[in-house]
């Protein structure tokens, strides 16, 4: 049984809810990622937010990134998978809920230890079975 654990990057890097978009995509662009999970002084995951967010959510809307808060975007709940779970569930969460990145939890903590990415997926995943899930979470 392949685990979530085993395919997450783990060290998710965390802005904070009181830094700025602007710190936001910078972080982006340094790390080469799309999207960063924002987590509390504990590491516990309050959202999410991605490049296209700061764009139409914030950019689009005539906002300056640089003063807006993260943790205006973090809206509901994110979709979280436990790190000891089965593969098999990482791709229904994914697939159901057409979400490209799955933030990763320790079990009793909550704590953020990684993420799962489409490239993640596309590592671990046969062929006919990718072809699947991409059309699923892009549907």
């Amino acid at each position: 049984m392949t685990t979530a654990k085993e395919i997450m990057h783990p060290g998710a890097q965390c802005v904070t809810g009181e830094q700025t978009l602007a710190d936001a995509a910078r972080i982006m662009r340094e790390r080469d990622v799309g999207a960063l999970p924002i987590c509390d002084e504990n590491m516990k995951l309050l959202g999410i937010v991605t490049d296209r967010d700061i764009v139409l959510r914030c950019v689009a809307d005539g906002r300056d990134p640089s003063g807006v808060k993260c943790v205006e975007l973090a809206l509901g709940r994110p979709m979280v998978i436990e790190e000891d779970e089965d593969a098999s569930l990482v791709l229904e969460v994914m697939e159901d809920h057409r979400v490209r990145r799955l933030p990763v939890i320790n079990h009793p903590d909550h704590q953020l230890v990684g993420m799962i990415s489409e490239a993640d997926i596309a590592r671990h995943l046969p062929q006919e079975r990718l072809a699947e899930f991409v059309t699923a979470v892009t549907r």
